[in-house]
């Protein structure tokens, strides 16, 4: 059973990504997921967590058409979702920008399939670097950056391809406190600006703390098979502080789910 919590007043939208009672095993038979539902709507930023190891970035994986689920189906506006596409970007845990290419160049990647000219390439990786805060970066190498200015060259990169929806795995795990601090003030407005076609964000994270900090929405996975045994919707106003009382509140709630993965048969003798 699903228990729903809400915190503040619920805001209703359509999906932009949904996934429908996905159910997955791997090759060895290893049942992870049982009849996993998710809905990512307009303008949301979506938060999955649970214990680690329960399969937060395969299920990531499985939303990007990266992976196929044994059944249900991932949909995007509506329409079956069986392969990786533009419209969906996904933005890895390891900050990855090329060594031997400019920050403009690492950009400029992500718009190689389509239909542009070289001009209108250059000024559009001009553009997705200035929305991030590197206007004027743009003939630096990643080893001439700071970790927060290679992520933010990775998302740049994201935006460049003009996706409605961006799946964000472990965004910051590999910057300092600081630094990971500052882009998450920075990332909401980032992310809805306005200026793209971006419509959604699916985040996985272990930081509970950027988690709040950042969600509209967030699914609690636990469980042997993985199931949504929670969902929060979270409206404090931004910007959020977390050393107010009510966020810690949150926060303590937040890891009351997180108790260690039981095989559903030990559950039930209990």
């Amino acid at each position: 059973m699903v228990e729903e919590i809400q915190i503040g007043n619920q805001l209703n939208s359509e999906p932009v990504l949904s996934a429908e009672n996905i159910n997955f095993s791997y090759d060895n038979g290893y049942k992870v997921f049982e009849n996993i539902n998710i809905e990512a709507g307009k303008g949301k930023v979506i938060a999955i967590i649970g214990p680690s190891g329960i399969g937060k970035s395969t299920l990531l994986r499985i939303l990007g058409g990266f992976l196929k689920p044994d059944s249900g189906d991932v949909k995007l506006m509506g329409r079956k979702l069986n392969m990786p596409i533009p419209e969906v970007a996904l933005i890895h845990q390891s900050i990855v920008t090329f060594p031997w290419m400019t920050a403009e160049d690492n950009v400029k990647l992500a718009m190689k399939t389509k239909r542009m000219t070289g001009d209108q390439i250059e000024e559009k990786a001009k553009e997705s670097l200035a929305r991030v805060g590197l206007d004027g970066f743009e003939e630096l190498y990643p080893k001439e950056m700071s970790g927060g200015m290679r992520q933010r060259v990775a998302i740049a990169r994201a935006f460049a391809a003009d996706p409605y929806v961006f799946l964000m795995d472990e965004p910051f795990a590999h910057l300092d406190e600081l630094t990971a601090e500052g882009l998450r003030q920075d990332i909401y407005n980032i992310l809805f600006s306005g200026e793209t076609p971006l419509k959604s964000v699916i985040l996985v994270s272990h930081n509970l703390t950027e988690v709040l900090e950042l969600s509209d929405e967030i699914y609690i996975l636990n469980g042997i098979p993985a199931s949504v045994v929670g969902k929060v919707n979270v409206t404090m106003k931004r910007p959020r502080n977390p050393r107010n009382d009510e966020f810690n509140a949150n926060l303590d709630m937040l890891y009351n789910y997180l108790t260690p993965p039981r095989k559903r048969e030990e559950v039930k003798k209990k």
